[in-house]
């Protein structure tokens, strides 16, 4: 699951064009992704994976991309994979990343109604 250091920072120029205040955290081998606070994406093994809910999961599995399953367990996250090609394409790349930000603040806001 290791990331190499090339591939983290490629991912973040990437994600930085395209997302405000994008930051990362070391996390279980991996790396967490954010921005402006918001978890919205991991990469694991030079890969990354965005964050889904009901609302993004269709347009991902649409695409013929699949869950993240952590240490090769039988358990999805709620994490699906990005097309490589999208990393390079600031445009197509957008929309994919606003979404999974949008699914990281709706998250949020229905966790604080919880407490």
């Amino acid at each position: 699951m290791a990331v190499s250091a090339e591939y983290r920072e490629f991912v973040l120029e990437q994600l930085g064009r395209v997302a405000p205040a994008i930051t990362s955290r070391a996390m279980f081998g991996g790396v967490g992704v954010y921005s402006s606070g918001f978890f919205f994406a991991l990469m694991a093994g030079d890969t990354v994976y965005l964050k889904t809910d009901d609302v993004n999961r269709p347009d991902f599995e649409a695409a013929g991309m699949g869950p993240f399953y952590p240490f090769g367990g039988d358990q999805p996250m709620q994490y699906y994979e990005l097309s490589a090609d999208l990393l390079e394409d600031a445009d197509a790349l957008r929309p994919w990343i606003q979404n999974a930000i949008d699914v990281a603040r709706r998250k949020r806001k229905g966790s604080s109604k919880k407490k």
